[in-house]
Order: C-alpha cells, then sequence, then structure tokens
C-alpha cells in the first residue's frame, strides 16, 4: 500500500470497549494492536478519532469512559481528533491532516461499527480516500434487533465495494493487511 496510507482508530474509549461491553472487545483491541505495531513498524502514520459526547453523555470529555483505551493508547506524536457527530470528517480537521501527511488511503479500526465505523468509511470515500476495513478489528454492541456478530458481519458484507467515483472500500481481516 505504500507510504500514502494511515491508520484511522476510531471510538476505541473505555467507556464503549469496557462500559458498553463492546462486542468480543478484548479480541479486537489485540487485533487493533496488531494492526498498530505493524504499522509504527513501517513509519506508518496512525490517526485516532475520539468522541467528544458532550454533558450527560457517557463519553463526557475529560471522564475515564471518554479515555482511549489504555490497551491501544496512542503513542507520543500520534495526531488525536475530537468529534462530536458519527462523521470523523465533519467539522474536524481530519480531512486536513490526512491530506498534509499525504494519506490518501486509510486502514480503518474502531467502535460502534453501525455508527462511526460504516460512516468514517463512507465518509472517507466521498471525501477522496480509499478505504480498507480491518474486518476483525472493529466491533459494537447487540442493538435490540439484532446482536453485534451479525451487525459486524451484516456491515462488513455492506462495505465491501462501496465506492464513490475512483474510491471504495475493500474488507479484509487483520492477519492479511500489510504496511
Amino acid at each position: 500500500m505504500g507510504n500514502e496510507i494511515g491508520v484511522l482508530v476510531i471510538d476505541v474509549q473505555v467507556g464503549i470497549v469496557e462500559g458498553f461491553r463492546a462486542y468480543r472487545g478484548a479480541e479486537v483491541l489485540e487485533r487493533i494492536n496488531t494492526l498498530l505495531d505493524r504499522a509504527r513498524a513501517s513509519g506508518t502514520p496512525v490517526i485516532y478519532v475520539q468522541h467528544d459526547g458532550g454533558e450527560g453523555h457517557p463519553l463526557k470529555p475529560n471522564t475515564e469512559a471518554w479515555q482511549i483505551h489504555p490497551v491501544i493508547k496512542p503513542c507520543d506524536g500520534e495526531l488525536v481528533i475530537n468529534k462530536r457527530s458519527s462523521d470523523s470528517f465533519f467539522e474536524t480537521p481530519l480531512k486536513g491532516e490526512l491530506e498534509a501527511l499525504g494519506i490518501k488511503h486509510l486502514v480503518v479500526t474502531g467502535c460502534m461499527t453501525e455508527y462511526c465505523v460504516d460512516t468514517a468509511c463512507r465518509s472517507a470515500v466521498a471525501h477522496g480516500f480509499d478505504v480498507t476495513l480491518a474486518s476483525d478489528a472493529h466491533t459494537t454492541i447487540d442493538n435490540g434487533v439484532l446482536k453485534a456478530e451479525q451487525i459486524i458481519a451484516h456491515h462488513n458484507a455492506l462495505l465491501a465495494g462501496f465506492d464513490a467515483g475512483s474510491h471504495s472500500v475493500r474488507v479484509q481481516p487483520t492477519d492479511s493487511i500489510k504496511f
């Protein structure tokens, strides 16, 4: 994938992984760490997105729940972008930061598959980036209609091949993603 790639870690926060008890949370953290280790070893930039839920929300800023999960915490110098919506690009500096780094392709991981992960993949493509969604490195919770496992499988299938012009999403397991 070359030097034009970056890893986007979306909303892997204590309040989601531990508080909401994200599906297979420990396994997903392990897979994200595998990707982070490979990316860092190759000099690939890692960008974190952290959801700011505001007053009264479980992910209220500067609370324990709001913190990026310590198992995958950023290293010194890694960018952390705060957001207030499901779209990592909406009213954030993300696009400009990616462009400044020369990133054209994102490997996406993270939490809340049907909200923030799905929206980030679609928005990235619409903003001119190619995306590889790590099929086994994103998670969510049961929603009352579907089990988390079903949501994840559905979104892996739904996003595979999603495109906007010449940019698209491909879905691959962690073990097959190279930097």
